[in-house]
């Protein structure tokens, strides 16, 4: 069976003269030593993205919290598992992914190799192998007994029947190529001012000058990857504590990922709560200083006044942040 690549590989290669994307500009991806890129892995990696066999019920894949339409999130206040599960924290964006040292919200994941068994044997896809509910494992050997996947199998790892581990290399791989490669943000950061409008550019000049964002969303990911208490969900009864469940550290408590903004106009609702539903809110929070609490980002939140032009012209910036997603859904294997 001869295997069928996106045209979206084919033109990352024609623009980076690379095998695989990488933001221009940007730090070359880095990819573990156990788990190479090839093309074997990342065909099966994309076929297995969009394969709702994978969860326990059989209702979602990967795709479904992360839609094109949605920004890669899936538009729901907290994301909707397996099994209608409701979980506690919102479906973060997948764009640029592979660049993070540490997945989730709080950063428990160190790869994403670790993140994919995570979500897999979690609420997010439901294969838990309790109460009734299959494993990843017996997901596994149900997907060996597809015929159809057999020849993607052979081309990634060589083998028949694959592992669970297998199975999170290739997905793994998929996910390291979606990468924000066009997009008028990396065109205008590459030098080509008309990638925004005029007053998109005043706007991004607010955002990095007087508002000072760029103190967290920073470079050409729009984030700086670190975890900063904002004050979001801090005034409930019991609050999520965020990266200080994972590293104990009390100025960690209430703490979470900077998000990236690109696409942030397709992603309502925002934070790790869904707590604000519209770009304005969300806005109007972090230019207000976030949320007061013993633990909030003093360092980096300040609050900042901007005239009703000022903000009109930020937001037109932040609407400016879009990337085009060109990879295709697959026909899955039978």
């Amino acid at each position: 069976m001869k295997l069928i690549y996106s045209t979206f590989f084919l033109a990352v290669a024609t623009l980076n003269a690379q095998p695989w994307p990488q933001v221009p500009g940007y730090d070359d991806m880095k990819v573990p030593a156990d788990n190479p890129m090839t093309a074997g892995k990342v065909e099966l990696g994309r076929l297995l993205y969009y394969d709702k066999r994978l969860s326990g019920d059989g209702s979602r894949a990967c795709y479904t919290c992360h839609l094109k339409e949605k920004g890669l999130t899936d538009g729901e206040p907290v994301a909707i598992g397996a099994y209608n599960a409701k979980l506690t924290r919102s479906a973060p964006t997948m764009w640029n992914i592979g660049y993070y040292p540490a997945l989730y919200w709080d950063g428990r994941a160190p790869s994403l190799e670790r993140q994919v068994l995570g979500a897999w044997s979690g609420g997010n896809m439901g294969a838990t192998g309790a109460n009734g509910r299959p494993s990843v494992d017996a997901k596994v050997a149900e997907l060996n007994k597809i015929a159809g996947y057999q020849p993607y199998f052979q081309k990634a790892f060589k083998k028949d029947a694959i592992t669970k581990e297998d199975a999170a290399a290739a997905l793994a791989a998929f996910m390291r190529t979606i990468v924000s490669v066009d997009s008028p943000w990396v065109k205008f950061r590459q030098g080509d001012k008309k990638a925004f409008s005029k007053e998109a550019q005043r706007g991004w000049a607010i955002f990095d000058q007087k508002a000072k964002c760029t103190g967290c969303h920073d470079g050409r990911l729009l984030t700086d990857m670190q975890f900063h208490n904002v004050g979001i969900g801090m005034d409930a009864a019991t609050p999520d504590m965020g990266r200080f469940v994972v590293t104990k550290d009390e100025k960690d408590k209430g703490a979470f990922k900077t998000p990236t903004l690109l696409e942030i106009a397709n992603s309502a609702p925002y934070f790790h709560n869904g707590s604000a539903k519209t770009l304005e809110e969300a806005v109007d929070v972090m230019l207000g200083g976030g949320k007061k609490n013993q633990w909030l980002d003093t360092t980096n939140l300040k609050e900042v006044k901007l005239t009703p032009k000022e903000k009109r012209s930020l937001l037109a910036f932040l609407r400016s942040l879009t990337v085009n997603y060109t990879i295709t859904e697959p026909t899955l294997p039978q």
